[in-house]
């Protein structure tokens, strides 16, 4: 069992920076694959990020890929989302995932969201 907060949302002009963080707690978070989700008003879920358990490899979606950084801090029970660039249409709740080994397209471990949104 994983319990997710997030934190870190708010409201930023476009071009700003937010940094948003996940902390878990429960046991073995090496264990899990982390991953970040979107979903902005009216439309699915989003896969945004994700990275695997060691951190070695991270995988992004294309239109945040260049202007996003997944991290995570295993001795920390956390995972980080830094977004650079902001564009309104980055506007959305951001959800924090967990799933052993990878990040399917529903991950098994949810956390509540934080609301991310960018002005023009």
């Amino acid at each position: 069992q994983v319990q997710l907060v997030e934190s870190g949302g708010g409201l930023v002009q476009a071009g700003g920076s937010l940094r948003l963080s996940c902390a878990a707690s429960g046991r073995s978070f090496s264990s899990y694959a982390m991953g970040w989700f979107r979903q902005a008003p009216g439309k699915e879920r989003e896969f945004v990020a994700q990275i695997i358990r060691s951190g070695g490899s991270t995988y992004y979606a294309d239109s945040v890929k260049g202007r996003f950084t997944i991290s995570r801090d295993n001795a920390k029970n956390t995972v980080y989302l830094q977004m650079d660039s902001l564009k309104p249409e980055d506007t959305a709740v951001y959800y924090c995932a967990a799933n052993p080994f990878t990040i399917p397209t529903v991950p098994q471990y949810w956390g509540q969201g934080t609301q991310v949104t960018v002005s023009s």
